[in-house]
């Protein structure tokens, strides 16, 4: 039976169980209808027995010197007209005037007769007589209030039971159509069992199922299980990790267990989506999801927190690669003009427009160092301005500018300044001549005012409440995955420091604003 499959092993047990229950229903009820049968039958005793003591010639035949010539006769005619097994008429001590069996009149009743010899007119018992065991009813004969004589009157047991062979047949055909619908019954919910579990047995099940829960739990991506009115109806832990979610979110809806808006919305709209890029609360997720047949929505994620932090530290990188590969151009180009000067004989003139560019080039780097006591953000910052020179664009550092050294982790501040100077240099280029950026950061009541400016056109009427959400762009770009994620990697890395952003309109262009708590135990270097 372990070889069946869970639908015929439902089958068997539900048969089994089924046939148990409808044969103890059958005995049951069988024994009812025997027990009601042999009361009444006692009842019907009674009645004939309390007809015959009253009928005065049972009175008159006592008084005879011969009582049986007279009782036999009448005691089996009541006999042949009641349809009952016996009759007998008998003294207070119980010797029979009369008896089915002529033998047997002389001889001593074989029963209870105390009760009836008291007085009590409603005595039944079931009694293994001379004819076998009989269902008799025992009442007394008065004469003027005195027992003189008692009736018996008895139907055997084998009589009582023949009147129920016809019942017994209408038992046992009931029992057996019951017995024959709850197992057509059972067979078609077999059916539903066997297509629901693919015919598989307990022990595949219970394999399959440990396999599942092993892998739902060990694998590295984010699963996701939605039904088609867009409940969850399965998280695994990775999913737990990257969406930040407690507590029990099974049956609740994807848009309401406390996930970012836009993230909520595109899962709950059932869409098919492909490596879509969004932000939970401190990390960034790539999205897939794909319908489930009819079951609902399947929802992978896969981590790009770090991937993302990778790709920006190389996008730094290139930037300082192309403002070094443009310096040296520069500087080749400065230097075959020095070298020309030389050889016109002109070497003050050569020497006054070397010492000239050296503290133009030097004049924002050490702007910047002294500014700036985090290292990694003030490289951003002169990697930036050389890009920004390239295309066309100045990078200013306003005076008072001062970045102390621990204020925040290093990697979300350039996350921040970083993000925040890209656009800014593409909003300048977009703006009239001259083209600008300024960045200027100061301390106050123990908060970091960090602030980039531009030149550009600035946003349109409306657009500032919708700068930092993920996918808004004012950048034409084929691929909406990445599309408005810089502004939306600010906020967030802002929000991971306790800070806020703002965004407001300045004396030409935009103006972002970033605002960080400073540690009380963070000095100012630069002022110190």
């Amino acid at each position: 039976m372990r070889r069946w499959s869970l639908a015929g092993q439902m089958f068997a047990l539900q048969a089994v169980v089924i046939a148990l229950v409808m044969g103890g229903v059958a005995v049951a009820a069988y024994l009812r209808i025997d027990a009601s049968n042999t009361e009444a039958t006692g009842t019907e005793m009674l009645a004939v027995a309390h007809t015959l003591a009253v009928d005065p010639a049972v009175l008159a035949a006592l008084d005879d010197p011969d009582p049986s010539a007279v009782l036999q006769p009448l005691a089996e005619r009541v006999r042949a007209d009641t349809a009952t097994d016996f009759v007998v008429v008998m003294t207070t001590s119980g010797i029979r005037y009369s008896h089915p069996t002529v033998s047997e009149i002389g001889r001593t009743f074989q029963g209870t007769i105390a009760p009836a010899v008291a007085g009590r007119t409603d005595y039944t018992e079931t009694y293994p007589g001379t004819l076998g065991p009989s269902v008799r009813a025992v009442v007394p004969v008065f004469d003027g209030g005195r027992v003189v004589a008692l009736v018996s009157v008895g139907r055997t047991l084998t009589a009582v039971s023949r009147e129920l062979a016809p019942l017994v047949g209408q038992i046992l055909a009931a029992a057996a159509a019951a017995l024959l619908l709850a197992a057509g019954g059972s067979w078609l919910v077999s059916r539903w069992v066997r297509r629901t579990t693919h015919d598989l047995g307990p022990a595949e099940l219970a394999r399959m199922y440990s396999y599942y829960d092993a892998v739902l739990h060990a694998v590295r991506e984010g699963l996701v299980l939605l039904d088609r009115e867009g409940r969850v109806q399965l998280v695994n832990d990775e999913a737990r990790r990257l969406l930040a979610l407690t507590g029990d979110v099974q049956g609740s809806r994807v848009d309401e267990i406390g996930l970012p808006t836009v993230l909520g919305d595109a899962l709950a709209d059932g869409e098919p989506r492909s490596d879509e890029i969004h932000l939970t609360a401190d990390r960034i997720v790539v999205v897939n999801s794909g319908a489930a047949g009819r079951l609902g929505t399947v929802v992978t994620l896969r981590d790009h927190t770090e991937l993302r932090a990778l790709v920006s530290e190389l996008e730094t990188i290139r930037g300082f690669a192309d403002s070094l590969h443009a310096q040296a151009h520069e500087a080749a180009n400065q230097l075959h003009t020095v070298v020309s000067l030389i050889e016109l004989g002109r070497a003050e003139e050569a020497l006054e427009y070397a010492t000239a560019e050296l503290e133009v080039a030097q004049h924002l780097t050490d702007a910047v160092l002294a500014a700036i006591a985090v290292p990694e953000l003030a490289a951003l910052v002169v990697g930036k301005a050389a890009v920004a020179a390239e295309r066309g664009v100045e990078l200013d550092l306003d005076d008072g500018t001062v970045v102390p050294d621990g204020v925040a982790d290093a990697r979300d501040l350039v996350t921040i300044v970083g993000n925040l100077l890209d656009n800014a240099i593409d909003a300048a280029l977009d703006g009239a001549e001259p083209r600008w950026v300024r960045l200027d950061a100061v301390t106050v009541s123990g908060e970091l005012v960090l602030r980039v400016s531009d030149s550009g056109p600035g946003l349109a009427s409306g657009a500032a409440d919708q700068a930092f959400t993920r996918g808004w762009s004012t950048k034409p770009t084929d691929n909406d995955a990445g599309r408005g994620l810089g502004l939306a990697l600010v906020r967030r890395a802002a929000h991971r420091l306790g800070g806020r952003v703002e965004v407001g309109a300045g004396e030409r262009g935009a103006v972002f604003t970033v605002v960080l708590p400073v540690p009380v135990d963070v000095t100012d270097p630069v002022r110190a």
